[in-house]
């Protein structure tokens, strides 16, 4: 067992209960005894590559109680992709303060970080365990069922579709279409939590749109008829990455950042949601609202899942198992038991295999008609999200007078 100090940092979009994982890794190291200090990485690599390190294991365990209920990320974060020139100083940082153990929370882009620190540090003779913790509320990483951070995102995304939709029921003679925006640049995990506030065939969403089918106007227009006729009202969630055939993001969107990636809202607030309110009010000839939700998702702690926090703060446990193992340059992984009952497993995969693509939704979870989920999606989201609240509706018998 290697002997030195611990180093965990977290990266990319914040979650509500990233930091359960933070505190899970603090508190098995300082169980197990075999590691001397704990330092926390301040603004993630681009923080560890200036040498901001702070103390965690000063830290009281009243402080850590609070943590692991706080959301968005304690140590802060960044969003740099770490490049070969860099490696030789994360080196010089590690060798300077004893690092040992090497932690980072985050997805497919922070995984690749720990794996490429890792070979780089075997490559110079330099020993290190270095373990990735998964974390993304688009839950699109490959090699495990699902991620933290994912269960209480889609938790948001189910309790404002299903107060959204009352609202839009009960707004019907004014503003009958309602389009909610969810993040999902390619996978449509989120947009289709949003099947959870279906309590009967005519709550909303009666539509959802994912980034996984090419969204046509023709499609929307056709819809968007049907549910007005049968319902009185129209309300739709839409993907933010969701894209015509020719592949031209439904958004409008011409920004993109950094990593060539669009940039939804820029442009004056283009949204997916705004362009598909306004196909479909102009069809019906009738007015509408559309919704878009960006970060808050990533951070609503009020709405926070109980299995995805307590599953966040087993993940930076597992963490640290497998470093004392001596295992090295594998991810935390998630494991769903077979079986009616949700259990969920904690295994480990290579750091390599999570950068073999995005995990998309399935064909299996997305309807013949590509305008909603199947059954079977709800099923294996109802249990990382957990029961929503249920909501009351009046008989509306008509009044009787003598």
């Amino acid at each position: 067992m290697l002997k030195g100090n611990l180093v965990v940092g977290q990266s990319g979009g914040p979650t509500a209960v990233i930091n359960a994982s933070l505190a899970g890794v603090v508190s098995e190291a300082t169980r197990r005894g075999f590691i001397n200090d704990l330092y926390g990485m301040r603004w993630g690599i681009q923080g560890f590559l200036e040498e901001e390190l702070v103390d965690l294991g000063g830290e009281s365990e009243d402080t850590w109680r609070l943590i692991r209920d706080t959301p968005s990320s304690a140590l802060g974060s960044c969003r740099l992709k770490l490049r070969d020139e860099h490696l030789p100083r994360v080196l010089d940082v590690l060798e300077k303060h004893d690092i040992r153990y090497f932690f980072y929370i985050g997805g497919d882009d922070s995984q690749n970080t720990t794996h490429r620190v890792i070979e780089y540090c075997r490559a110079q003779g330099y020993e290190l365990a270095g373990i990735g913790i998964p974390k993304t509320v688009d839950n699109d990483l490959f090699g495990t069922d699902h991620t933290p951070g994912y269960g209480s995102a889609a938790r948001y995304v189910a309790l404002s579709a299903q107060q959204g939709g009352v609202l839009a029921r009960d707004m019907r003679k004014v503003d009958p279409v309602l389009v909610y925006q969810s993040v999902g640049r390619d996978a449509g995990w989120l947009p289709a939590a949003a099947a959870l506030a279906k309590q009967c065939e005519e709550d909303a969403p009666h539509l959802i749109y994912v980034p996984e089918r090419p969204f046509t106007r023709e499609r929307l227009l056709a819809d968007v008829e049907r549910c007005y006729s049968r319902y009185g009202f129209v309300s739709i969630v839409v993907g933010e990455g969701i894209v015509y055939p020719d592949g031209s993001p439904v958004s409008g969107t011409r920004t993109f950042d950094k990593f060539g990636n669009p940039e939804f809202g820029a442009m004056g607030g283009a949204s997916a949601a705004m362009a598909v309110k306004s196909m479909a009010c102009e069809h019906l000839d009738v007015r509408g609202e559309f919704q878009v939700v960006e970060s808050l998702q990533m951070a609503g702690m009020d709405r926070a899942s109980v299995v995805d926090r307590e599953e966040a703060w087993q993940a930076g446990v597992e963490a640290v198992k497998l470093a004392a193992e001596g295992e090295s340059g594998l991810m935390v992984a998630f494991e769903r038991a077979p079986g009616e009952s949700y259990e969920c497993r904690y295994t480990a995969v290579p750091l390599l295999k999570v950068n073999e693509g995005k995990q998309t939704l399935p064909d299996a979870f997305i309807d013949e008609d590509n305008s909603f989920v199947t059954g079977a999606f709800v099923d294996y989201l109802r249990p990382l999200v957990g029961p929503l609240p249920e909501m009351g509706k009046l008989s509306y018998r008509p009044a009787v007078r003598d």
